[in-house]
Order: C-alpha cells, then structure tokens, then sequence
C-alpha cells in the first residue's frame, strides 16, 4: 500500500465552494454553528453539525443527528451543488491569512501507516470523541473533516506544488474571518505518480490536527476489513491535507487559573523564584523565545524566565515550554497536576491575543494568566518520532482547513 494516494474527491461544482466551505466542525458550538449557518441553505455545517437542523433539545449524540447529517448530504447531492471528481485526483490546497501562506496536497493517507506509527501521533484521544467521529463517516460513508498532516520539508514536492498552483484556482474562497482558501485539481497521471513517488519515499508524516478524526477512520478501516473488504478499499485511506512542516504555523496556547492555590499574590510570586526569574513589566508579556512566560495578576503584566539547568534538553517531552510551566509552576505551586480534567484550569488559543488573558483575569473569573512561547514543528515531530505524547493544548494551528471543499467519499 501507498502511504498517499488519490482520489475521486467530493467538491462543490463550480462557483458554488463559496456557499458551502465552512469551518471545522470542532472548532464551533452548536450555537455558534447556528448562528454561522442561518440564512446558509448550503453551508457544511449542515452536515458537520447536523444537530443545528434539529430541536435545542437533541442530544448531539443521538442517532437522528447522524442520521440529518446523511439527509442534509443526499440533499446537497440531489441539488447537485457537489458533484466528484470522474477520476482519481490529488488536490493542491493553499492557507492565506494576512502575509502568512501555506500550500499543501488533499491525499488520501494511508490508515495502515497510520496504524503502524509511519503517521505519527502526539497526542491521546478521548473514546467518547472517537466514537462520535466513527457514527458520523458510517452515516456518510464519507470523511469530509481532513486530518492535518506535514511532511517533513521536500524540495520535489514543494516544487510540484508551487508549479501546480501558478494557475487559476478551481475554487477560491474567502471565509467570513477573512482566510482565504484556494484549490488546484491535479489530474495529470504523471504528476499524480511523482506525488505518490516522493511520498512514498518519507519516512513519515505527522499528524498536527485531527487525532480524532484519523483514530475515527482507523476505527472504520478496522470493522470494514473484518466485513471483507481489500486493503485497496477507499475505508482503508483517510482524507488529509498535508503540507510541508516549515510552512505551518503553531501560535501560542495559553493558560489560566481560577485561583492562587490559597496563596496571597505575594506568597504566590516569591514561591515561582526557586524556579523562575521574574521582574515587572511595563507591558503585555508575549513572550519572545522558549523559556520565557508572561504573567498577568492584578492588572500587572510580569516577566519570568525558566532557570536554564532546569530544563532537561535531551527529554522531548518534558523540555517543552508546556511542561516547564506544568512541571515548575502549575503542579507544584497552584496544585494542578491534571491538566485534561482540573477545572480550576483553562486555556485560551493565541488566536484571541494577550487581551483575552487580560479581559478574562480583569473579570474576576480568573486569577492568574500565563502567556506562552509557541510550541515548534520540530518540537512536535521530535514528540512523535519518540513515541511519546504532548501535554494538553500544546499546540495552536493556525490557519485552519474548511470542510466541505474536498471530501472522500468510501467508496471505490
């Protein structure tokens, strides 16, 4: 088996993408979603959050919910607003969001290397989330929400991909916060076998967004094989968008805490000095190199510096600013140790700026804030090529993909 491979893909025909690309299903509520989607007959989050076409009440894990999304999907089929592709294709993708870009390929990835750790993983999942993912592709028998992958940087590659986009686009979206999504179909064999080629020739790619989504297809792959199907069958590849890792771009994840632990903001800022340097800042930390952390209390923004010889170089786990601050600050000091369940604990994506930290601490909700150096690509690959996992919301990325412009529909 090929780690990549193309695909029939499942897209908007022409001149419609605009009215059905939409954000990723996760990264919304329900009440979000349904105020995105009113007055938006075609949006995909009718079918990525299905639960919007149904009472307030619906459970969003009940089974009507996967069974709108598969209705919603017949529907926008039998309007013939997606239409696929006649014949196997890969897809450039290409990301703007102000001066940033990234270009990548839509793929079908393999989930038999996922399997064997040739996809690597750096996070764990959650079952109840997995479970979720399954019934929606089972529904479907499609996986229309693509799993961010990168490979690491590959001159062949991105060449290829430069080339192919140097014409018109066959769907180019600006999406209502202002991102820019744009679409090449490559349909050349030539060009196809190439792809496949210097993919086929990596030892690995990494997943950076999506760990539910490709255990999900795992998942799927696992029970079709048991009905029999071929490792050739569409159920055994998961839909990807892949693109080279020093093109990406992780913003920082931040914390906040409810509360000092019992400790008078004083107490709290001499018992950080075992560990850290701190010094009062003039204004809003964002910090600017790994080991360097702001912290905002009482209207006052501070600097801390982690001390070097604490920082175990060799481990890629617990190097990582995440860890210092979990390691050095949160458990020891405010008696976080569990950052997947403590409730005293949040976190708040980079994507929102230091004034959200500001604005939740201001509020009284929270007592303490912490900004962080962003997580590195080389960082999270070191993570998976040792087999180990990141702590909690350790990595940020942004921007991120729609759903709807290509989906992988299981069968051949």
């Amino acid at each position: 088996m090929s780690l990549i491979r193309p695909f029939a893909g499942l897209r908007p025909v022409a001149g419609r993408a605009a009215e059905v690309a939409a954000p990723p299903y996760d990264v919304l509520n329900t009440d979000e979603a349904r105020v995105r989607a009113a007055g938006k007959p075609w949006s995909f989050l009718h079918i990525s959050k299905p639960e919007i076409d149904l009472p307030p009440e619906t459970d969003h894990y009940a089974p009507e919910v996967y069974a709108k999304a598969a209705e919603n999907l017949r529907y926008m089929l039998d309007s013939a607003l997606l239409a696929r592709d006649e014949a196997p294709c890969y897809y450039v993708y290409r990301l703007i969001m102000g001066s940033h870009v990234q270009t990548g390929l839509v793929a079908a990835a393999s989930v038999a290397d996922y399997d064997t750790n040739r996809i690597r993983k750096h996070e764990f999942t959650r079952p109840d989330k997995e479970d979720d993912r399954v019934r929606q592709i089972e529904a479907l028998n499609a996986q229309t929400g693509p799993v961010l992958l990168a490979y690491p940087g590959q001159a062949e590659v991105d060449a290829i991909l430069a080339r192919e986009s140097a014409r018109a686009p066959d769907a180019d979206v600006v999406a209502d916060d202002g991102i820019r999504h744009s679409i090449w179909v490559i349909r050349d064999a030539a060009i196809l076998a190439a792809l496949g080629a210097a993919f086929d020739a990596m030892p690995a790619l990494y997943i950076a967004d999506g760990h539910h989504r490709s255990a999900a297809a795992s998942r799927v792959a696992a029970a079709r094989r048991g009905r029999g199907v071929t490792a050739e069958d569409a159920s055994q590849y998961f839909l990807a968008v892949i693109f080279p890792h020093h093109q990406m771009k992780i913003m920082d994840y931040n914390r906040v805490v409810c509360d000092l632990n019992g400790l008078a903001p004083a107490a709290f800022l001499s018992a950080l000095a075992s560990a850290f340097t701190l010094a009062p800042a003039s204004e809003a930390v964002k910090p600017a190199r790994h080991g360097e952390y702001g912290l905002y209390m009482k209207g006052q923004w501070y600097r801390l510096a982690i001390r070097p010889e604490l920082i175990p170089h060799q481990d890629p786990v617990a190097r990582l600013d995440v860890s210092l601050l979990s390691d050095h600050l949160l458990a020891p000091v405010l008696g976080i140790s569990d950052l997947r369940r403590d409730k005293r604990i949040d976190f708040v994506g980079g994507i929102r700026g230091l004034p959200e930290l500001e604005r939740r601490v201001d509020s009284g909700e929270m007592a303490v804030a912490f900004s962080l150096f962003p997580t590195g690509m080389e960082d999270l690959m070191a993570v998976a090529d040792a087999g180990e996992v990141m702590p909690p919301k350790s990595t940020w990325f942004e921007p991120k993909l729609a759903d709807g412009l290509v989906s992988h529909v299981l069968d051949n």
